[in-house]
């Protein structure tokens, strides 16, 4: 691809007065998507919000093209009437096709990155590479928001011109952090209703109010929902409509979607997580909520034609943190279930937990719901919101979240 001036030009003269908010990582974009535009909309503005969960504006949902000319139709669409805001989750695919280099970036956010996707670039220098596209091509006095306890932002960091302004966050689910922060995480409650995020004391967080809430239940939507928060402040939102925003943001669907609480039964929760890194706050999350007495029961495996690498990791991951592990297809694709449940398995044996493998998912997730008591929690980990399950060619209709309330019914609010 040929190089391009900073800052990108518009793509067409429309663009110009269209402020776009890039988000990438491993993982949380979506959330840190979804919660940003809902602070757009607190302020009154209208947004077009385009995730890998398709694309709404305002609340409108849109249909999604494939192509880039697709994307660039829809966001004319939108400024058409009368969006001028975007927030755009950004896939390392994506970036990887030149979508910074073609689209301009006003805002880029960096959540994380962990193993994932190293197949399809060859490493994770090159996985790297991909998500710091969005920040090589932001113009001067634009601004990068940037992860302050994860070691590959400090990467990212050094690939950004030095006139981009740096805006840093940090919650300490993710690690130490690594350098000074300009909103940090104090202290985290995380309920099966929501999470609320303490803030340390700085200029920002003053603006924010001290605390932010998200419906969302996990420590690792507080780390999202403090990139958003960011993200926001720094293109001028008001604290208070960020903070607003953030809070009414409905869940993410299969993003730690809370199926059933309450009423002498167990918590069941549905998550989109499949990587060890996803695992691991998942699962952290499931052991706050049961509690000291509580068991942790996790129902997932690995997809197929995939990044096998992470396989073991991924057992070791609930391993370490789940008392029961059902290990189950994902979507096997062309290799066989039998095949990569064993890979997983190699990283569960040592670990904490007691495992099992069954393949069928229906099954396994049956298996686990009805062993769960008042107190557990039971989480059915790595399609989330998918509604298909693919094997030897063929996708079939299988959705964890209709499987789960066919087995327990509607959500209890107790």
């Amino acid at each position: 691809m040929t190089s391009v001036s900073r800052p990108v030009p518009a793509a067409a003269p429309w663009a110009e007065s269209m402020f776009s908010f890039g988000v990438t990582g491993t993982n949380g974009k979506t959330s840190t998507t979804w919660m940003l535009a809902a602070a757009v909309r607190a302020a009154g503005l209208s947004v077009l919000r385009v995730s890998t969960l398709g694309v709404a504006f305002d609340d409108e949902a849109w249909p999604r093209g494939k192509r880039f000319t697709d994307f660039v139709a829809t966001l004319a669409r939108a400024h058409e009437r009368g969006a001028r805001h975007a927030v755009i989750e950004t896939t390392s695919h994506a970036l990887a096709q030149g979508y910074a280099r073609s689209w301009r970036f006003d805002l880029g956010v960096f959540t994380n990155l962990s193993v994932d996707h190293f197949g399809t670039h060859g490493s994770w220098e090159h996985y790297l590479a991909a998500k710091a596209q969005l920040f090589m091509h932001l113009g001067p006095g634009r601004v990068a928001v940037l992860n302050a306890a994860d070691k590959h932002a400090l990467f990212v960091d050094q690939a950004i011109p030095a006139d981009v302004e740096r805006r840093w966050f940090a919650a300490p689910g993710r690690g130490p952090r690594l350098r000074a922060a300009d909103l940090e995480a104090e202290a985290i409650e995380v309920e099966a209703t929501g999470t609320r995020v303490v803030l340390r004391p700085s200029p920002a967080a003053e603006a924010l109010g001290g605390a932010l809430f998200t419906r969302m239940v996990g420590e690792v939507f507080a780390e999202n929902a403090l990139a958003a928060a960011l993200a926001g402040l720094a293109a001028g939102l008001s604290g208070e409509a960020v903070a607003r925003g953030i809070a009414g943001c409905p869940i993410v669907p299969g993003r730690f979607e809370v199926l059933a609480h309450g009423s002498g039964r167990p918590t069941i929760a549905v998550d989109y997580a499949h990587s060890p890194d996803a695992l691991t706050h998942t699962c952290a999350t499931a052991r706050r909520l049961a509690g000291p007495r509580g068991r942790v029961f996790v129902v997932f495996g690995a997809g197929g034609n995939a990044t096998p690498e992470k396989r073991a990791p991924m057992g070791a991951a609930v391993g370490a943190l789940a008392d029961v592990a059902l290990v189950t297809s994902d979507n096997p694709r062309d290799e066989a279930p039998e095949a990569i449940a064993a890979a997983v398995v190699e990283g569960l044996q040592g670990g904490r937990a007691g495992w099992s493998i069954v393949l069928d998912r229906g099954q396994a997730i049956a298996e686990a719901i009805a062993a769960a008591k008042a107190g557990d929690v039971v989480v059915v980990a790595g399609k989330g919101h998918e509604e298909g399950q693919t094997a030897r060619g063929q996708t079939r209709p299988f959705s964890d979240v209709a499987e789960v309330r066919r087995l327990v019914g509607a959500p209890d609010t107790e």
